[in-house]
Parts: C-alpha cells; structure tokens; sequence
C-alpha cells in the first residue's frame, strides 16, 4: 500500500490563538520553550518558527556583549546560530529535547551593533541524530558567522518541560 506525504502547512508567526495545525502547535510551544530558558533572560533575542526545519532568532548587539577590542564575543555567536540550527532540528522532533552533541563554528566578520538574525535549517536525519546548519547576518544582511550542528534526541519528554507545555496551552 502506498503512502503519500502532506506537507506542513505554515503556520502564522507567533500566534496562540486559533491554531489548529499540530505542526504549528508544536512550533509554538518551542517558541515558548526558548522564551523560558533562563539563559534568555540575558539577552534582547526572540525565536520564531514559520514552517518545519526552519527557526529564527534575532538579536540585538549591545556593549554588554562586547569582547575588550569592542565587539560581539564569540560565545554570542556561538548561542546564536547554536540555537537557530537546534531549533530548526527539534521542529522535526515532538516528542523529545534534542541535545547538541558538536557545533561547527566559522567566523566571517566582527560585529559592533545592531540586529544580527540567525536563520537555522534543518539538512538530514530524523530518528536519533539531526544534522542542522544555520548562517548569522549583520543588519546591513550581510554574513559575520555560520555553523553546522548535530544533535541529538535526549531521554526529556518535551511534554515534561513546563516552557514547553506553556506554549501548548497557548501561554508564552
């Protein structure tokens, strides 16, 4: 018998109300599970999540985050894209967090101010280890880093993250 695949309808960015696609749903409450992170609360960043494989975070560079010659530090880079080509995998993955098992990371240009955006997609893999790569782009659009990361499915039930069941219940 043959099967035949639908696919993901796209979701509306950011909204909680009305969502009745399951894929929506799910990217909703990963929305919500990146709003939790405690780690967030030390950066002006936001997630977003239109359709499968793909995630969104922009943020804004401030002194803060500044190495001593006055530019982003490279762990600023580093959580960006991580999180970007992270959640793009874990779009394909509703059951379980995934975990980053190894990050690729190649700087192209510092980066002083302003917003820079992660763009995360998902490249293989969907049982027990995904491969997800995602690039950073200054305000002006251009590049200043990329990344390639594999992750993996952990042994956390999404649905035991309190972030995560927030979303579920149209909390953010």
């Amino acid at each position: 018998m043959a099967s035949t695949a639908t696919p993901p309808e796209v979701a509306p960015a950011r909204s909680n109300h009305g969502v009745s696609n399951p894929a929506a749903l799910h990217w909703r409450a990963l929305e919500s599970l990146y709003d939790s992170a405690p780690i967030n609360a030390l950066f002006a960043s936001q997630l977003s999540i239109t359709k499968e494989g793909t995630a969104r975070i922009a943020f804004d560079i401030e002194p803060t985050v500044h190495h001593a010659a006055g530019a982003a530090h490279g762990t600023i880079y580093f959580k960006m894209l991580d999180d970007a080509a992270f959640y793009a995998a874990n779009t394909m993955v509703t059951d379980r967090f995934l975990l980053t098992t190894s990050f690729n990371l190649h700087f192209s240009r510092p980066v002083r101010a302003g917003r820079v955006v992660a763009e995360g997609r998902w490249v293989s893999g969907r049982r027990r280890v995904l491969v997800a790569e995602s690039v950073l782009v200054d305000a002006s659009g251009e590049e200043i880093g990329r990344g390639t990361g594999t992750f993996m499915r952990s042994r956390i039930a999404l649905s035991g993250l309190a972030g995560y069941t927030r979303g579920l219940n149209g909390g953010g």
